[in-house]
């Protein structure tokens, strides 16, 4: 066996990616899997923290489709716009930060009252610190694959990929990373639930900030480079900021967050 494939087999084995992740269907048919508590490195190089997450919460298996969307909300935000693709499976867009509060809150309410999601529970925006947890998968690398950003392509839509095709695509195409997340590089940026600082927020189950004037968002999208791609690169926009094709997120789930 070959160095480099023998590394990747002990990393694999480390995170757990060679279980079956557990998971769960929603009311929509979303499907969760569930992530566990666990230590990790938030940040690289120059900045970086150390961080706890004491719960193991759900995430979403995908970005939330227009499909989902429209299951919940009733609207289609991403008509009439720039750079669409209509489909069903293909992650939604032009969704703004309150949008996507307002769609957890609604599916929340539904699940609870169908007895899909127990009292106590809620979904909700991931955290900055959940969602690089769960995009490293057990990995301390530039990407949840290794190193090499010639391998993007495999894993991710973006920059290199879309010439011609400049929308957000059908979720759950691309390989997964080592937990069995799909598109958590690229395709659309995907909100947290944390004010944006400079700082990165470190220790047991951080929030970030008290306050701010945009919110965290994750992942890079179609129209980005591999920089804005890797699992540790943050940005942020103003909470109302709608109007942008790249705009999207997923739905965790349990874990209590600001």
């Amino acid at each position: 066996m070959r160095a480099a494939a023998l590394a990747m087999l002990l990393l694999c084995l480390a995170s757990g990616c060679m279980k079956a992740p557990k998971t769960i269907i929603n009311s929509i048919g979303m499907e969760l899997i569930e992530i566990p508590a666990g230590n990790f490195t938030m940040g690289r190089d120059e900045e970086h923290v150390a961080v706890t997450l004491t719960k193991p919460f759900g995430l979403g298996k995908t970005e939330v489709t227009q499909g989902q969307w429209k299951k919940v909300m009733g609207t289609e935000p991403w008509v009439n716009h720039s750079n669409v693709q209509i489909g069903e499976d293909n992650a939604a867009s032009y969704v703004d930060w309150n949008d996507a509060t307002e769609f957890c809150r609604r599916l929340t309410d539904t699940d609870h009252k169908n007895g899909k999601l127990p009292a106590g529970e809620s979904y909700r925006l991931p955290t900055d610190a959940e969602w690089e947890y769960a995009c490293r998968a057990g990995t301390t690398t530039a990407f949840s694959f290794g190193e090499d950003e010639s391998k993007l392509g495999e894993y991710a839509w973006f920059s290199g990929n879309t010439v011609g095709k400049k929308y957000a695509h059908k979720v759950g195409i691309k390989k997964p990373n080592p937990w069995g997340l799909h598109d958590m590089h690229g395709n659309v940026w995907e909100w947290c639930s944390d004010w944006y600082g400079n700082s990165l927020p470190g220790g047991t189950d951080p929030v970030g900030p008290d306050g701010g004037s945009n919110r965290v968002n994750r992942g890079g999208c179609w129209g980005y480079s591999p920089d804005f791609c890797r699992s540790a690169f943050r940005y942020g926009y103003a909470p109302s900021y709608r109007n942008n094709d790249v705009l999207g997120f997923r739905v965790a789930r349990s874990q209590s967050a600001q």
